[in-house]
């Protein structure tokens, strides 16, 4: 029979591949903001870094977007991870920092492949109605002040499994300092 630390360290083992198997389906993650007139938003992002003893996940946006601004104005989200195929479930919450031009940012865009940062180089920004689809920009390097690195540090993390012998579902909650876990019914 599963554990809550079980349940824990299999949640964390699957935000860790998301990060490094672009086959795996946590790698694009969904991310929920408040938009700024109040209403919901949500979209999916890549994965690039996470952090288990910080709780700390790690994802990359155009400063132009509307979930930069979203961000700026109202840090609290969620992120929504989901393996049809394995049955698993994560849902956290927390808040998120924008890192623009610092250490977090340059490091992140150091270590970007060149066919990530051209997208940061497109003009006019994210959602901007145009007439027909644009070229990729030659300059890759010129998005570099449109860059920005999301760290979420989540607070709370909702598991479900799942399975034909029973479904289980655990919540992780952070919001007190001290990790408090129980057992929900699915």
């Amino acid at each position: 029979m599963r554990t809550l630390p079980d349940a824990l360290a299999e949640a964390f083992r699957h935000l860790a591949r998301g990060v490094t198997d672009r086959r795996h389906p946590f790698h694009t993650p969904t991310l929920a903001t408040i938009g700024t007139d109040g209403a919901p938003r949500a979209r999916t992002l890549v994965l690039r870094g996470f952090d288990a003893a910080a709780r700390t996940l790690r994802l990359h946006t155009d400063l132009r977007s509307g979930k930069a601004a979203e961000l700026a104005a109202d840090p609290r989200c969620a992120l929504h991870l989901y393996d049809a195929a394995g049955g698993v479930q994560i849902r956290l919450a927390g808040r998120a920092t924008l890192h623009r031009d610092d250490a977090v940012a340059d490091a992140a865009w150091a270590g970007s492949r060149v066919m990530s940062r051209a997208v940061y180089a497109v003009e006019p920004g994210p959602g901007t109605p145009i007439a027909a689809p644009l070229p990729a920009p030659s300059d890759a390097g010129a998005g570099r002040t449109r860059f920005a690195v999301i760290t979420v540090r989540f607070d709370s993390l909702d598991w479900l499994e799942l399975a034909a012998t029973g479904h289980r579902r655990a919540r992780f909650d952070w919001t007190t300092g001290a990790p408090e876990a129980t057992w929900l019914v699915p």
